[in-house]
């Protein structure tokens, strides 16, 4: 049985008006990772990442990729709890939250 892990992350670059969203939900529910993502007002886009250790650092991985449109400068990375995989929406594995 894996670790399970769970992390906040803020990404920062060419990553709004890409796609990058939609990129980070389809990769995570591909991995089975729980969480959510969405853009912020400073023009990063933000995300959390819960499920098995090795699945959530693969979803870093690829978040730190991205699209092929976008252009990701920073990638930071914080630890995170259940009380933050939680802003997503009822019944949804993964969801793509409004702009904070």
């Amino acid at each position: 049985m894996s670790e399970h892990d769970v992390r906040r992350v803020v990404i920062r670059g060419r990553v709004q008006g890409v796609g990058f969203r939609a990129f980070v939900e389809h990769t995570a529910l591909q991995r089975g990772v729980e969480g959510w993502v969405r853009n912020r007002r400073d023009g990063s886009v933000e995300a959390v990442l819960a499920g098995p250790a090795d699945k959530v650092a693969e979803m870093i991985a690829a978040v730190r990729r991205g699209p092929s449109a976008a252009r990701v400068e920073m990638l930071e990375e914080f630890p995170a709890g259940p009380e933050d995989v939680g802003r997503r929406y009822p019944g949804e594995l993964f969801s793509m939250l409004p702009t904070a």
